[in-house]
């Protein structure tokens, strides 16, 4: 006959393993997944994509990343984020991004490329450091970590200037 502190431990246990199960992971969009910010559907344009998961609810989607730093590095921006996850430019095909998808703390991102998105100027995010140097090598720019990242870094010409989320 289990005692209560066997039961208590037992639930404690349990507890424990269900929240890890929670932890979010990457899901690929469905073929009519739309941007949270611009409502615009993420298959039609090129560029790595972006999805965040709120503590709370669905994740959002961003067809590309500036999108997605308007709205993290917004002032206004106060949901609680479980995970932000990025697709790696170094491993999908920057024209039809698919699959490949990063926790996005740990990727390297390369802002001021020649390289377009959605909604005009960019940034690629990477795994590899060897694969995002190579990538600034063919395209320009500048290689910055997930924290360095700065609301100054946006093209204000795009949405990222009308992003009031």
């Amino acid at each position: 006959m289990p005692t209560k502190i066997g039961c208590v431990l037992f639930a404690f246990v349990l507890a424990a393993c269900s929240e890890a199960t929670l932890a979010p992971v990457a899901q690929e969009p469905s073929a009519g997944a739309a941007c949270a910010l611009d409502g615009m559907v993420l298959q039609d344009f090129p560029g790595p994509k972006a999805q965040v998961h709120y503590t709370e609810g669905k994740p959002d989607y961003y067809c590309d990343l500036t999108e997605l730093f308007a709205v993290l590095l917004a002032p206004e921006h106060k949901r609680k984020v479980a995970a932000v996850f990025v697709q790696d430019a170094g491993k999908t095909d920057w024209a039809k991004p698919s699959g490949h998808w990063i926790v996005a703390k740990d990727a390297l991102f390369v802002v001021g490329s020649r390289k377009q998105g959605s909604m005009g100027a960019t940034f690629g995010a990477f795994a590899s450091a060897q694969e995002a140097a190579a990538f600034v090598q063919r395209e320009g720019g500048t290689i910055v970590q997930f924290d360095h990242m700065k609301a100054a870094m946006l093209d204000k010409s795009g949405a990222a200037a009308n992003a009031r989320h």
